[in-house]
């Protein structure tokens, strides 16, 4: 079988491994349609995502959905030919962090496609992988692969938004139109946000955003006397971008909360807090989600999220270069995803 796996910065190949085979409990997964996330792009253009850095060959992908091809002894909640959204998270269970119900927080997660320990926790851009079955939500009905995909990404955002402050009747920045900025527009406007507006700096994304329910489309770069005004309740940051996190800090109003949730540049940042202080913000920050990847599954299958404008291109993984390449170019793709095929 096939993995794309990262060797170094911008050095992806295709190397062969056999085909695993599950064990107790486990699953043998065939891979439907993996989606490009920010941390893949960068461990693939830079080496490294944030603090995590490629020591050794790093299979990426966390965010996929997939076919059953074989089940091992005693699996009960799934069976050969079910499509599953796959859970890239695989939580002790036992420390602080799950016992108090936030399982994002454990101290001995293993997160597929990171860098985070060494050895890597290889990911799931390859052609077949074993999960434990605890990791796989089948889903029936005529969901596709490629939405199914979203599973991961939409339970960012629904954490995202539920990091907040509840939203009914209040008035929502989102810095960032990228996946994972639409999908959070998604789910504020499942909260019952009053007004919601997004700041890019392309025009294509912003496009994209008053597409799936943005009220109000910005570009950061030229409307920042908007952005500078203190009118929200509540700013969303997560483009990943130091300049739209000032942005929120100088956007929200007296009172209110700013929510990060984009992997912000490694190295140390210059950053005031006065404004947070005289202005009372509470600065909340989100990693990855925790039972919002069951809502994600949920919103999904009923289509009550709808995330098949965000799809904008899919590659076979033996073309898995290109397809990072495409997923770079924020000007002509939202979501590019790698498949079977």
């Amino acid at each position: 079988m096939l993995a794309a796996r990262i060797h170094a910065k911008e050095d992806l190949r295709l190397d062969e491994f056999e085909t695993p085979t599950p064990g107790p409990g486990e699953v043998l997964l065939r891979l439907g349609a993996g989606g490009i996330c920010g941390s893949d792009l960068h461990y693939y253009f830079e080496g490294r995502n944030g603090s995590f850095v490629v020591r050794e060959p790093l299979i990426p992908g966390h965010e996929a959905s997939a076919v059953v091809e074989a089940v091992g002894p005693g699996v009960t909640r799934v069976a050969k030919g079910d499509k599953v959204a796959v859970s890239p998270s695989h939580a002790c269970g036992r420390c602080e962090g799950c016992r108090s119900g936030r399982e994002q927080l454990c101290s001995n997660m293993k997160f597929l496609g990171s860098a985070s320990l060494f050895p890597h926790v290889q990911g799931m851009f390859r052609e077949y992988f074993v999960m434990g079955e605890r990791q796989c939500y089948p889903v029936a009905g005529e969901l596709t692969l490629g939405e199914l995909a979203f599973a991961e990404p939409l339970a960012v955002a629904l954490h995202t938004i539920h990091r907040g402050p509840d939203l009914m009747g209040k008035a929502v920045l989102v810095t960032g139109a990228g996946t994972i900025g639409c999908l959070t527009v998604m789910a504020a406007r499942l909260a019952g946000a009053r007004s919601i507006t997004v700041s890019d700096v392309l025009d294509r994304p912003l496009a994209k955003a008053r597409e799936v329910g943005a009220d109000v489309a910005l570009r950061a770069d030229r409307d920042a006397a908007e952005l500078a005004a203190p009118r929200f309740d509540v700013c969303y940051e997560v483009s990943g971008s130091f300049a739209a996190l000032k942005s929120c800090v100088a956007a929200v109003k007296r009172g209110g909360v700013v929510v990060q949730a984009g992997t912000l540049p490694h190295e140390p940042l210059p950053f005031t807090v006065n404004e947070i202080m005289a202005k009372e913000i509470d600065l909340r920050g989100v990693f990855r989600w925790g039972i919002e990847f069951d809502w994600a599954v949920d919103y999904l299958s009923s289509r009550r999220v709808d995330v098949r404008p965000l799809i904008s291109g899919q590659y076979p993984l033996k073309e898995a270069v290109s397809a990072f390449a495409a997923a770079a170019d924020k000007t002509r793709n939202t979501k590019v995803q790698v498949v079977f095929a």
